[in-house]
């Protein structure tokens, strides 16, 4: 990954700011864009410190023009593009029958369309380097959960398109990665949505017992330099996805009472 140039959306905090000095530590040239103009310059300041060359961009994933000032930005600065990592994401959690689907909306713009808006500005420097799209899904692409419905429609949605456009690229020699991480410590639950778009600003779950996401982002380098196409992290993941394609009405079941657990959906 020396001198490729890697472009992260949401790359201020959580699994994104971890990839960014992952591939970063490993000689590559970082690229992140997030929202919030502070997040980013304190990311960028920090990456410098660890003489990680980087490029900060303050952009919305889900416009359009936005996407394309981050494409020609980084084509100006560093020549290139070689992978793109899709990561900017946020959650939700209501019941479909209570929540406002303006929320629902919301997120998949973000999750959905911004990977769309994304990577069709970035594709044509990426199949002529023959580089990398990877896609920060979910195990809730491959499991619809209670109380995150739109979350895990906008996850399905991911994956079909990268399923997609795996099978497109393929005599173009650009690898496309559908990452799915499990329960990993970021700040996507403290930012997720509730039934009427406000933020939820705490964690439902024991953020101690997850996976980090340094963690994750050495996972997801290492099935970058392999070029993976899925993979799915940690145990209890690989678990999910097996016995819900196996015993489905179980997971309905299961998963019900594995959300319950989180106590009152707002």
């Amino acid at each position: 990954m020396k001198d490729k140039v890697v472009i992260i959306t949401g790359g201020n905090s959580g699994i994104g700011k971890a990839l960014a000095f992952e591939f970063g530590s490993k000689g590559s040239k970082i690229v992140i864009t997030g929202r919030n103009l502070e997040a980013l310059q304190t990311t960028e300041n920090e990456l410098k410190a660890q003489n990680i060359e980087v490029l900060s961009i303050q952009a919305d994933v889900t416009q359009i023009a936005d996407n394309q000032r981050m494409t020609a930005e980084a084509l100006k600065h560093f020549g290139k593009i070689d992978i793109l990592i899709n990561n900017a994401g946020i959650s939700m959690r209501a019941f479909f029958e209570e929540v406002d689907v303006e929320v629902i909306k919301q997120v998949m713009d973000i999750n959905f369309f911004g990977a769309i808006y994304a990577t069709k500005s970035c594709l044509p420097s990426i199949i002529a380097q023959k580089g990398s799209v990877i896609g920060i899904s979910s195990i809730a692409g491959y499991r619809g959960l209670p109380a995150r419905v739109g979350y895990s429609a906008s996850k399905f949605a991911l994956q079909g398109f990268l399923e997609s456009l795996r099978s497109e690229m393929i005599d173009k020699g650009v690898h496309v990665l559908t990452a799915c991480p499990y329960y990993t410590t970021s700040n996507i639950r403290f930012r997720s949505l509730t039934k009427d778009g406000s933020l939820q600003n705490d964690s439902p779950r024991d953020e101690k017992s997850m996976m980090s996401a340094e963690e994750c982002a050495r996972q997801i380098y290492n099935a970058t330099v392999k070029r993976k196409k899925i993979l799915v992290l940690a145990f209890m993941g690989k678990l999910t996805v097996l016995l819900n394609k196996l015993f489905p009405s179980f997971m309905d079941k299961m998963v019900l009472n594995f959300i319950k657990k989180e106590g009152k959906t707002k």
